[in-house]
Parts: C-alpha cells; sequence; structure tokens
C-alpha cells in the first residue's frame, strides 16, 4: 500500500471529536472510559471486529500490535485501537490484556482501503459492555503511521500528550484537622509553606478522560489521598474521611490527614502520584506513576522531594499494517 500523507496533532483530534458528536447520543454519550491499574485480571470478552467492511468483498490487511508494559485493566474495560483517517476513527477491534502482558489478541484484519487512507492510530480504554460506538475520551497511545507502521507512546497530542519526564513534586508531613500539637506524622499535603503557601506539584495539564490521583502505600496495601486535575485547589476528598476535627485547617491543595484511626506516615510509607483513568473502578494506582518518594520523618515546614518515576512506568507500543 502506498501511505498518504500523516496527520498530525489538530486532524486527528478534530476527527475525535466529531464522531464523539455524531455517536453521543448513543448508550449514554461518550464520557471517559476508565482503566484500572495493579489488577491482574484481563477485564471481560473483547471483540476482535475489523474496522471498515460491508456489503460486499473486501480487500483485507492484516493490523499487528506489541507492546511494553501495557497494564492489566479491571474486568470492567478493554482496550480498543482506532484507525484514524480523514473520515474519522475506524475501530480495528478490541483486546486484553492478563497479569503477564500477554494480550488476548494481537492480529486484526482490516479493509485495505481504509488502512491505506489512515494517518495515525490511537488505542483507548473502553467500557467492556455497553459501549458508545465512538472513541471513549481515554486515549493512553497514539501514534502517525508512516511506511505502514507507526511507534505508540503516551506523549503523542492524540493521547496524554506528554510523557512526564518533566513533572516533579515536593510534599510536607503535616496533620493541620488535628489542631495544636497533631503529630505531624499523620497527614501529608502536596504544599510549599509560605505566606500564603503555594502547589509542591508541577505536573502537565492532563487532557480529558485522566486524572491525576495522590496516594500513600504500605506494605498492608495502598491508600488514595484524593483526585485532582489541579495542583493548586483541594483534591476530591478534601482533607480526607480520617481527618482530624478541625476540618476547616484543611489546606488547599491535594492531600490528607489520618488522625481518626491514626496512621503514621513516616512507618515505611512511600508517598505516589499516578495519572489514572476518569473515572476508574479500580482501588489501586494505575500502571502510570510519574512521581514516587519514600516518606522520612521530616518535620514540617521542612519540604521532601519526590523522584521523577515516569521512565519506569511509560508504556509503548508499535502498529504495523501488512497488505
Amino acid at each position: 500500500m502506498t501511505r498518504r500523507a500523516t496527520l498530525f496533532g489538530a486532524m486527528i483530534l478534530a476527527a475525535f471529536a466529531s464522531a464523539c458528536a455524531e455517536d453521543g447520543a448513543a448508550d449514554g454519550g461518550t464520557g471517559g472510559a476508565a482503566g484500572t491499574g495493579g489488577a491482574a485480571g484481563t477485564g471481560g470478552a473483547a471483540g476482535t471486529g475489523g474496522a471498515g467492511g460491508g456489503g460486499g468483498a473486501t480487500d483485507t490487511a492484516e493490523l499487528s500490535l506489541a507492546f511494553t508494559d501495557l497494564p492489566a485493566l479491571g474486568s470492567d474495560f478493554v482496550y480498543e485501537g482506532w484507525l484514524i483517517t480523514g473520515d474519522g476513527p475506524l475501530s480495528t477491534g478490541r483486546f486484553t490484556v492478563d497479569g503477564d502482558g500477554a494480550l488476548s489478541e494481537s492480529l486484526f484484519a482490516v479493509d485495505a482501503t481504509d488502512a491505506d487512507a489512515a494517518g495515525a492510530f490511537v488505542l483507548t480504554i473502553e467500557p467492556a459492555t455497553g459501549d458508545d460506538p465512538a472513541p471513549s475520551e481515554t486515549h493512553i497511545l497514539a501514534g502517525d503511521l508512516t511506511e505502514n507502521s507507526a511507534a505508540l507512546n503516551m506523549a503523542h497530542q492524540a493521547a496524554l500528550g506528554d510523557d512526564f519526564t518533566t513533572a516533579a513534586g515536593d510534599y510536607i508531613l503535616a496533620a493541620p484537622t488535628g489542631g495544636e500539637g497533631a503529630p505531624f506524622q499523620y497527614g501529608i499535603w502536596w504544599l510549599v509553606p509560605g505566606e500564603p503557601p503555594s502547589a509542591g506539584l508541577a505536573l502537565p495539564t492532563l487532557p480529558a478522560g485522566w486524572a491525576y490521583e495522590g496516594w500513600v502505600a504500605s506494605a498492608d496495601g495502598p491508600v488514595s489521598t484524593g483526585r485532582f486535575t489541579d495542583v493548586g485547589s483541594a483534591d476530591s476528598d478534601g482533607a480526607g474521611p480520617d481527618a482530624g476535627p478541625e476540618a476547616s485547617a484543611a489546606p488547599p491543595f491535594p492531600g490528607q490527614d489520618f488522625l481518626d484511626p491514626p496512621r503514621d506516615l513516616t512507618a515505611e510509607y512511600t508517598a505516589v502520584i499516578s495519572v489514572e483513568p476518569d473515572p476508574d473502578d479500580s482501588s489501586a494506582p494505575f500502571f502510570i506513576k510519574p512521581l514516587v518518594h519514600p516518606i522520612a520523618s521530616v518535620e514540617p515546614p521542612t519540604t521532601q522531594v519526590m523522584n521523577n518515576n515516569a521512565a519506569a512506568t511509560s508504556p509503548t507500543g508499535t502498529v504495523s499494517i501488512t497488505p
């Protein structure tokens, strides 16, 4: 096949938006589908229907997928591939990934004419059942097709738009909702003290279908400190369900107090910032964790600096099309 000129970011996103607008009324709209992290489940049955097709015989091509570090999803979600053409996105089929990273399907039959017209490939996370026929907002990998192949990554404009290698973060240990004298090790807040305090996180703005989430993790498992999209505002649960009696003292930044019952965060806990599909059905962090740091016993107002972990948690992939 002869590949036509590559479609770049604006055309790709416009094609997705057009498809979502046309199909948004079906099954309650195209709101961001979610994936989950950490689970070893394979996420339900996945269809493998090829893109294009129709009445009569058509020439087909074989689309092959391979990935590194693509995480397993929970039972409610699957992956779906899309060829991006000037007429909009065309599904190449759905698949799941097991706990060992093996795909339920890696080869898909696609219409040769559609494949030849495509300028890019996008991988989304979709509901396993009751899915809208248009792509969800949760695009995890994408790449421009050149000579019938593409390298897929998160930084592509049609995916997350960033690889998080410049992400940075500072936090303090403090438990302001416990009042004066509350042990500092019973709370964590991603802020830099001052008059007024400032945001402790430097993170790229996420596209629709994604959110950040803070965590404290130990050998007993991870505990969420809340979701957020704005590093300079309170997260989804404010001071948290385990906050002390002075909830109004919680600073307007991501974080949480653990006073009732008490939780000593200096007892071998790790602070984590993850990137999560939105919505999400998992109680564990998703695979993408750009910032991590072992929590030390450091009294406020001294901050602790998180480590950039992006390179270790960045799924990638390749797609190739054979006539």
